[in-house]
């Protein structure tokens, strides 16, 4: 497939070029898209932001480089610090130790391969979806900033979803649900290719004055990819979103828009096989 091999070949240029200032433009261009796109779809594929699998691979080879006997101060320069302290702090946050004490014998080390994207044989799983535009329009909601280090945005997203429930949040907004229901919102998505973006637990805005911590929002008119999900949070959701960027969007000639992807949630028992929910994503072509 076009889309595997243009991976792979991203993979190439990075571990060729793994010494030297790499460019997010450069990089998509091999993958033939645009730089969001390609940094959401590496992302939701492999857990891991283009920017980390960059950093866990440099920190690797600088272990080897440290290991051979080479000085710290020559290796941190070579993989782009600017200066052997943030060097020996990076170092340190990955390894467990300093760059020093990595030649100290039995130390022990972590170590991330070279990824290579395979063909994986797919499809006995339908997905559900249908193409929809929609006008802008206001929400009203809760919002906290979340990072995509380590996937930290799948354990602290549910988390938020249980302080919601406990303070009485979803109370308030139980009472005022327009036409499209509760709704989860990734927000700010121009930052994720940094390693952040915000979420928001919302509602439709009826133009109500607002509690303290409440906040408003504009999403503005986009065209829309709708899959179903079917079966209890927020495993059912996450499996759902990540096939659309492994395996929908490679199938198909959309892009991500860059505008912000909806969750749009029914009334149900959320843990039961059966509940259904929908995922929003913003596409063009």
């Amino acid at each position: 497939m076009e889309w595997l091999d243009a991976m792979n070949k991203t993979i190439d240029y990075i571990e060729s070029n793994i010494t030297e200032k790499l460019d997010i433009e450069e990089i998509a261009k091999i993958a033939l898209s645009s730089p969001f796109h390609f940094q959401r779809l590496y992302y939701m594929i492999t857990g891991v932001t283009v920017a980390e699998y960059i950093r866990r691979r440099r920190l690797t080879l600088a272990a080897q480089d440290i290991l051979s006997g080479e000085k710290v101060i020559d290796v941190a320069y070579s993989y782009g610090y600017e200066t052997p302290e943030a060097f020996t702090k990076a170092f340190r946050k990955m390894h467990g130790i300093s760059p020093k004490a990595a030649r100290e014998p039995g130390v022990s080390l972590k170590a991330y391969p070279k990824l290579s994207f395979h063909i994986s044989v797919k499809g006995d799983v339908g997905m559900n979806y249908k193409i929809v535009e929609m006008d802008g329009f206001k929400i009203v909601g809760k919002k906290i900033k979340v990072t995509t280090e380590n996937g930290e945005n799948f354990i602290r997203i549910p988390k938020f979803w249980d302080e919601c429930n406990q303070d009485g949040t979803m109370d308030w907004m139980s009472g005022r649900v327009g036409k499209r229901g509760v709704m989860g919102v990734c927000l700010d998505m121009g930052n994720f290719c940094e390693g952040h973006f915000s979420y928001m637990i919302a509602i439709e805005d009826n133009e109500e004055p607002l509690p303290e911590g409440y906040i408003t929002e504009f999403i503005p008119p986009a065209t829309w990819a709708v899959f179903e999900s079917v079966g209890p949070l927020p495993d059912a959701l996450q499996d759902v979103a990540k096939r659309i960027f492994s395996e929908w969007f490679p199938s198909t000639g959309y892009e991500h828009d860059l505008a912000p992807e909806l969750e749009i949630y029914t009334e149900g028992d959320v843990t039961s096989p059966d509940y259904r929910c929908e995922y929003w994503v913003p596409i063009k072509k």
